[in-house]
């Protein structure tokens, strides 16, 4: 199966949802929505953020599983919440702009 595109391939910007069909009854929902903050993550930053949920948590086997450092495997994670933040401080940004 195919992965959602998150990213623009002609200029890089951030893609959004057009339209929805449900496979079984063909109803279609149009409109412009904004992806979920975890379908905009990168292919990669998705996978960790999935071990890491089935390791419960828990960066140690994090590092076990991924043949990493304790270390290196908390920069990862922290890399990826720093770009959570900004994106939710981007979103809040949009939002008091049109207020």
């Amino acid at each position: 199966m195919k992965v959602l595109p998150a990213i623009c391939p002609s200029c890089s910007s951030q893609l959004n949802v057009k339209s929805l069909v449900c496979e079984r009854c063909q109803t279609e929902i149009q409109g412009q929505y904004e992806l979920p903050l975890l379908a905009r993550l990168s292919v990669d930053d998705e996978g960790f953020v999935l071990e890491f949920i089935k390791a419960s948590g828990s960066l140690k086997e994090m590092a076990r599983l991924l043949g990493l450092s304790y270390p290196t495997v908390r920069n990862r994670l922290d890399e990826i919440i720093e770009r959570v933040k900004l994106s939710e401080e981007s979103k809040q940004d949009g939002k008091e702009k049109k207020l």
